[in-house]
């Protein structure tokens, strides 16, 4: 079934392009409708601006310059008085927080997952397909009002815990750089952020409120502290439209940017009243280095991706400061995704969850204050892995991190990673690149591959290693260098092991293709990829 557009109050200005799922209506409200109006007036120029100075910055670094902390913020980091707001209900605890998009089963399974904080995602893990921006704001608004229930084609049936069991949701909204093509205002494209956060906000939001949190938040892909200051002048706005008291809106930053490594400390300050601390998205991190230093030679060049891990000496650095900066000023500092995910074979589950564990006795070990799963079969694993640090204090906010001394040279040496650049890795980034390309054109964002629950972070990481190798010239392991030919023939060869006829996959390795072998570097795989969905 289907809503009509023509049942909608819709403001003067604003075109919605998109056919409504039923129950549209329910979060297409006239006051989220005039919040995204107001919104997109007042600060997409400045949005779009931001995004200019993105690519300045990209220029100088491909010219020679290096990135660094910013002088003339200097005030604002040596000024030791300054703290963010003090935790907001239901945030002061948040040892596991599961991850997954807001699909209807996946929005069941994960606030019935036992976790502290559900990142209900509408970004990574989610596809940019109108359906899923709309029905996604549907299924948390049902939640909360505890409307939801889901029979999977088999007869399986799935209704939600009782209240006092479910964790504390928070919603992570597209990038700045993400558009919405099915709302126009004023002739322009909304932005994809505003869009998600309006209609939450306005909605499900107001409910949250109602039951004692609040709207609360995980802003991704933010690349400096200009762009986290646009995000609190959008809270403000919200606040004081909506009549609330500011700070009722929380917000936690990804540090998942290379550049925004550079300016953790200013993030929080820009954001101190509305802040829910940072968190480090690994991945994203990964792909930001390759993008922000592919032309910039040897020192740059990564191996695979597998051979990337946390205890590498760049990724380390930059987790120790995340932990530092956050409890020097009273914040979460909150851990990266752990992407393993439970298997029916004996010794690959023993493999992933023995990751797992080290991988989360690591973080709580540095003074992360909790941390992400992927599946909810990995929840209490890390809920019992934090208790051994934590005990029944909510968080480990008074480790201050006194000892850690990170500096800019520790950031950039990306050069000490140890690893190799084979032949497997080139097979696996094309492989997982071009697979969970395909799903997430179908709509489906959270794709399990090899034992790994994989995002748009992923298919990132794949297609700029691959244009990064081919750039540099580099040599395999296999004594084979990577030329254009080479990956062409990998392509091909790695779809032919696919399950189905080449047909259903050619949209995926078309796309995939289109950036990996580009002359010029693509910012954003999902840019081209939304472009081809309706």
């Amino acid at each position: 079934m289907t809503a009509h557009i023509e049942n909608l109050d819709i403001p003067a200005g604003m075109e919605i392009t998109g056919e409504l799922p039923d129950g549209a209506e329910k979060v297409l409200t006239p006051k989220a409708l005039e919040l995204i109006v107001d919104l997109h007036r007042k600060f997409n120029g400045d949005r779009l601006a931001r995004l200019e100075a993105r690519k300045k910055r990209q220029a100088e670094i491909a010219a020679g310059k290096d990135l660094d902390f910013l002088p003339e913020t200097a005030e604002i980091r040596n000024d030791p008085s300054w703290q963010v707001a003090p935790p907001a209900p239901g945030l002061e605890d948040r040892r596991v927080e599961m991850t997954g998009p807001t699909y209807k089963k996946m929005t069941i399974n994960a606030l019935n997952s036992g976790a502290k904080v559900w990142l209900a995602d509408q970004e990574d893990a989610n596809t940019p397909q109108w359906d899923s921006v709309i029905q996604g704001q549907i299924n948390l608004l049902d939640s909360l009002n505890r409307e939801i229930d889901f029979t999977s084609p088999e007869g399986k049936s799935y209704t939600l815990a009782p209240e006092e069991e479910l964790p504390t949701i928070v919603v992570r909204p597209r990038g700045w750089h993400m558009p919405e093509k099915h709302i126009r205002i004023d002739g322009e494209e909304t932005s994809g952020s505003l869009v998600d956060f309006a209609l939450y906000f306005s909605t499900a939001g107001q409910i949250q409120i109602e039951k004692g949190r609040g709207p609360y938040f995980y802003l991704p892909k933010m690349e400096s502290h200009l762009e986290a200051r646009l995000w609190n002048q959008v809270f403000e706005v919200a606040e004081d439209t909506f009549g609330l008291a500011r700070g009722t809106i929380r917000a936690t930053v990804l540090i998942e940017t290379y550049p925004a490594a550079f300016e953790m400390e200013e993030i929080l300050y820009e954001l101190r009243e509305h802040s829910a601390g940072l968190n480090a998205g690994r991945w994203d991190y990964i792909f930001s280095v390759i993008k922000n230093f592919r032309s910039r030679g040897d020192d740059y060049l990564l191996p695979d991706r597998s051979d990337v891990t946390m205890t590498v000496p760049f990724m380390r650095a930059y987790t120790e400061l995340l932990v530092r900066t956050c409890h020097k000023r009273g914040a979460h500092a909150i851990g990266g995704m752990s992407a393993f995910i439970p298997s029916k074979d004996e010794a690959e589950n023993k493999a992933a969850f023995d990751k797992v564990r080290d991988d989360k006795s690591r973080e709580a070990g540095n003074g992360f204050d909790g941390s992400w799963v992927a599946h909810p079969g990995m929840v209490a694993l890390c809920k019992e892995v934090f208790t051994e640090t934590l005990g029944d204090k909510p968080n480990q906010i008074e480790n201050k991190r006194e000892d850690v001394n990170v500096v800019a040279a520790d950031l950039l040496d990306v050069k000490s990673t140890p690893g190799s650049m084979t032949e497997q890795g080139l097979r696996t980034n094309v492989s997982v690149g071009i697979q969970y390309l395909r799903a997430w054109l179908e709509g489906n964002g959270a794709v399990a591959i090899n034992g790994l629950m994989e995002d748009a972070a992923t298919a990132e990481i794949s297609r700029s290693q691959v244009w990064q190798w081919l750039d540099a010239g580099i040599t395999l392991d296999s004594g084979e260098k990577v030329t254009k030919e080479l990956v062409e023939r990998v392509v091909a060869e790695e779809v032919a092991k696919l399950p189905g006829d080449d047909a259903g996959w050619k949209d995926a390795t078309d796309t995939f293709v289109s950036v990996a072998l580009a002359p010029d570097y693509v910012d954003f795989l999902t840019l081209p990829a939304y472009a081809r969905m309706p």
